[in-house]
């Protein structure tokens, strides 16, 4: 596999190409990365969105949880990811408790966009966290929202389990995306929820809707990468898939993901909860 760019590769991705997607119906394709060399196999392989998540805390440290990951672990390996994108929009997870108030919200997030060259950050919460996405967005800095399963919060969610299954509780989910959209998301993040709650959401935004263990009905998908390549520490998660398996090498795997995706295949009835 050849290191250098590809002239051939179309204009960077934006915040409203990402818009334009989701009013054209075309599935929007992301992964996770966390250093320069798997960002470019990403980049080269057609992945619209690299999120660099908290979740390095766990495939890449060795953590059993997200929380231990520091802004300045984000802020090196954005900086590596960074390196090795020329095509898909950086998306940064804002780690545990680097958003309690929106000074503080302000002051990592701006270092994540003027240190590493995010062009938007991810923060979990729901209508808590309204006033930070509308004080991030007001100062220029696009937000994708996360709700449903939120890893950062585990031990007051009593473990990763599914959420938005009693119908008090997906109102209050769909009520929440709402509002956060009104906030000035430009992104919502929805992470094992039934199929059909995140459908209802998908249909009742204008901003993309991205899933992971949500269904096929949403704008589009993101899995970890190590999960995509049978790399986890432990087992692959029910809403995620071994492509690896399947193609040989990782930048088929990648490819055959984004090939799944846009085409509707990825995720299947097997990867979705009800």
């Amino acid at each position: 596999m050849s290191t250098q760019p590809d002239s051939s590769r179309q204009s960077r991705i934006t915040v409203r190409s990402l818009h334009e997607k989701k009013q054209a119906g075309e599935k929007i394709t992301c992964l996770t990365a966390y250093d320069a060399s798997f960002a470019r196999v990403l980049d080269q392989a057609g992945v619209d969105v690299v999120l660099v998540g908290d979740s390095l805390g766990m495939v890449v440290q060795g953590h059993e949880t997200t929380l231990p990951v520091t802004v300045e672990d984000m802020l090196y390996h954005s900086q590596m990811v960074a390196k090795g994108l020329s095509h898909a929009l950086m998306i940064v997870d804002m780690p545990f408790l680097s958003d309690t108030s929106i000074e503080a919200a302000l002051e990592n997030a701006g270092l994540f966009m003027k240190a590493a060259g995010a062009q938007m950050v991810k923060l979990e919460g729901g209508a808590d966290q309204v006033d930070i996405v509308s004080a991030l967005v007001q100062h220029g800095i696009p937000v994708c929202a996360h709700l449903g399963l939120q890893p950062q919060r585990v031990h007051k969610l009593g473990g990763y389990r599914v959420q938005g299954r009693e119908s008090a509780a997906a109102e209050a989910m769909l009520e929440e995306a709402r509002i956060l959209e009104q906030a000035g998301a430009d992104l919502i993040l929805l992470e094992c929820v039934p199929s059909r709650l995140a459908e209802m959401i998908t249909r009742a935004l204008s901003v993309p809707v991205i899933g992971i263990g949500a269904g096929a009905a949403c704008d589009g998908q993101i899995l970890v990468l190590y999960d995509i390549l049978g790399l986890s520490m432990g087992r692959i998660p029910r809403f995620s898939h071994n492509f690896l398996s399947e193609t040989g090498s990782i930048e088929d795997a990648v490819r055959a993901y984004v090939a799944a995706v846009k085409s509707g295949a990825f995720p299947g009835p097997e990867h979705v909860f009800n």
